[in-house]
């Protein structure tokens, strides 16, 4: 632990206590050197439950072309069959006031459904952005350490170097 404590000290600047919790998991994957998982769909559903799953499942229905389309075929239907077929021993006779508590009440079942789901793909968006903040912060832990290693190959380089060039150095010195 002392060592990821060093670890953390040099990459940030402050103490192990002052960090937050994702910037400690991902100096530990980074130290690791494991990967920081990016598959949000399936994190993300795996935390949802039976009725936000149904919630997203109605949302993604009600708010697409083919339910526009049906929804419509059904209310041309149903003033067809009342008005024409149906004129004398119509069951819904305009002004269709079963049809209106009908509509009313799939209106009136379907727009929290539809709020719980928005709300949901809030949370969705701000659980990917934790994420890519995750992924940014070891991306930008790994070039930090890349350079790191750089720097100490070329120090190690320029040593090496200049005990070659004292070495030579000397050696000219004791010809002359």
């Amino acid at each position: 632990m002392h060592n990821i404590s060093n670890f953390m000290h040099h990459h940030f600047d402050k103490p192990v206590d002052e960090l937050g919790d994702i910037e400690k998991r991902v100096l530990a994957k980074t130290h690791e050197r494991k990967i920081i998982s990016t598959d949000v769909n399936a994190a993300f559903s795996a935390e949802a439950s039976f009725g936000e799953r149904v919630a997203d499942g109605i949302a993604r229905v009600g708010g697409s072309w083919s339910f526009i389309i049906a929804f419509l075929a059904f209310l041309a239907v149903w003033t067809i069959i009342n008005t024409i077929i149906l004129a004398t021993g119509a069951f819904d006779p305009y002004p269709f006031v079963f049809l209106n508590l009908i509509l009313s009440m799939i209106a009136a079942i379907q727009a929290p459904i539809i709020m719980m789901s928005q709300n949901r793909q809030a949370e969705r968006d701000r659980f990917e952005a934790a994420k890519d903040y995750e992924v940014n912060l070891k991306a930008e832990l790994e070039v930090l350490s890349l350079h790191q290693k750089i720097d100490m190959h070329v120090l190690t380089e320029l040593t090496a170097l200049r005990e070659d060039v004292a070495r030579l150095s000397a050696a000219l010195t004791a010809k002359s």
